[in-house]
């Protein structure tokens, strides 16, 4: 009857959980439009970005410092002056911008985004700031073989996910068969290898990348489009209309001024800089900054997944339903779900809640509470694990049941279980990764930094690989070590 209780509770919260979710955001489009004025008010412009996609952004040493460049970002810095605020840029992925902009963490997306007719049901947009034709990248050594976007009848093409380029793939490229990837990085490595057959992009990319690579050659994809359907604008959230009307303002004196050729010359200044040194030497430092944030992040999920690992595994063995049923759900929850998944969430969803919510420390806290989760079963295996009888004689020699814990079960448990817990510290090393999808600069982020920046595929990965096996190497050894110390203690 208890476990029933219990049940109808944790579904009644997680019922309210969603509705508050499908909620929240209906009651900030129905609020009045303050969006200029809180921006001015905060001091801060927030642009959301994927810099992956020169010329429009990407990252680049800038005085010594990596930083986030491109024509997209000279557009961004032009309208915070004139709003008279200071321009601060987010970093994530693609596919994630829209989230984050309806979950205001950011103010808005400059990202090469076209306004399609899908996106303005979520979203409001500014003019186009920049009319942009489709291309297609192929291998220079096939490039006979291909006119238009007919000619890939039964290829394999690639595309971006969440992009224009995949809606006019799907409508007007049905014969192909369309990969969608988040980076386009990824999609250019795809195509390098033969894993692909041609790549949908807006035609300054393509020519940035074809200028800077002699391996790549574009045709012109001669897609059928309508509208501002061939135009990058500016994302906003909803009712954002005196925001949107200011910013609007800025756009127009871009357009006079046509200042757009002049950012597009300025980041292909920066592109050419980026290219003359491809060595992977050259790029130490963005490696550096992603080996010290992974390291960092999977030494405070370590210490935060250690301490709720031990609560839970111990509330999971407890006698009292108050303590046992909790556990026993939250582990069982955790580990049912995707850890990309739970980083998400905290993000965004409880970003609803704190919306200046960090991304470095949302991604320690999903990282820390999903460890939490496998810790505690290996804990409660190492508990089950202690002989009964010496519990038993612990208690009749008058220990309590807490120094019985202490100093008789739980050091034994750790001896056991020191091996499966050696083995989580070094998948959470490896599994930290999935923090980039949010933003932070670990080590997986770096690696697509530097393939944007370098127009080189194989090389960051060889180098990733071989800094996640010194890691990971360096840390086995010393677990063994200690470990070997344990049992001979």
């Amino acid at each position: 009857m208890k476990l029933k209780k219990i049940s109808l509770w944790l579904t009644a919260l997680v019922c309210l959980l969603g509705i508050f979710a499908v909620l929240a955001p209906s009651g900030q489009v129905q609020a009045a439009d303050n969006s200029l004025q809180r921006v001015k008010d905060k001091g801060t412009l927030v642009m959301g970005t994927s810099p992956d996609y020169p010329p429009y952004e990407f990252i680049t040493k800038v005085n010594g410092k990596n930083q986030v460049v491109g024509m997209d970002v000279d557009v961004a810095h032009k309208i915070a002056k004139d709003l008279g605020v200071k321009l601060v840029i987010k970093q994530m992925d693609f596919d994630s911008l829209l989230v984050a902009l309806e979950t205001h963490k950011v103010d808005m997306v400059l990202s090469a985004m076209t306004p399609t007719e899908e996106r303005k049901q979520s979203v409001d947009f500014s003019q186009v700031y920049y009319d942009a034709g489709q291309a297609i990248i192929v291998r220079k050594q096939d490039l006979h073989l291909y006119k238009d976007k007919n000619s890939f009848a039964g290829k394999q093409v690639g595309v971006q996910t969440g992009s224009l380029q995949q809606d006019l793939a799907k409508k007007q490229m049905k014969q192909s068969h369309l990969k969608a990837l988040t980076k386009v990085t990824d999609l250019i490595l795809s195509l390098e290898t033969n894993k692909i057959d041609g790549i949908v992009a807006e035609d300054a990319v393509a020519q940035a990348y074809v200028a800077n690579d002699s391996r790549l050659a574009k045709i012109d994809a001669k897609f059928d489009l309508g509208g501002d359907e061939n135009g990058t604008a500016i994302a906003f959230a909803k009712n954002s209309g005196t925001l949107v009307t200011a910013v609007n303002h800025s756009i127009d004196q871009i357009k006079q001024q046509k200042l757009t050729k002049q950012y597009i010359n300025d980041a292909g200044k920066y592109m050419a800089t980026n290219t003359e040194n491809k060595s992977m030497f050259n790029y130490w430092s963005y490696f550096a900054k992603g080996v010290g944030y992974t390291l960092l992040i999977t030494a405070i999920s370590v210490v935060i997944g250690i301490i709720l690992g031990t609560v839970f595994a111990l509330g999971r063995l407890s006698r009292k339903a108050i303590l046992h049923y909790p556990a026993v759900w939250y582990i069982e929850f955790v580990r049912g779900t995707p850890l990309m998944i739970q980083v998400m969430f905290v993000y965004f969803g409880v970003g609803l809640l704190w919306n200046n919510i960090p991304a470095f420390f949302a991604g320690v806290v999903a990282v820390a509470l999903n460890s939490a989760a496998y810790v505690a079963e290996y804990i409660r295996g190492g508990i089950d694990s202690v002989p009964v009888g010496q519990v038993e004689a612990a208690r009749s020699l008058g220990m309590s049941q807490r120094d019985t814990m202490q100093t008789i079960v739980l050091p034994q448990a750790i001896k056991i279980i020191w091996p499966s817990l050696g083995n989580e510290f070094i998948s959470l090393i490896k599994e930290s990764s999935i923090v980039s999808i949010i933003g932070v600069t670990d080590l997986i982020y770096q690696l697509r930094a530097v393939q944007a920046a370098t127009y080189r595929g194989v090389a960051p990965i060889a180098v990733a690989m071989v800094l996640y096996f010194i890691m990971t190497f360096t840390l086995s050894r010393i677990l063994n070590h200690a470990e070997r110390k344990m049992q001979h203690g």
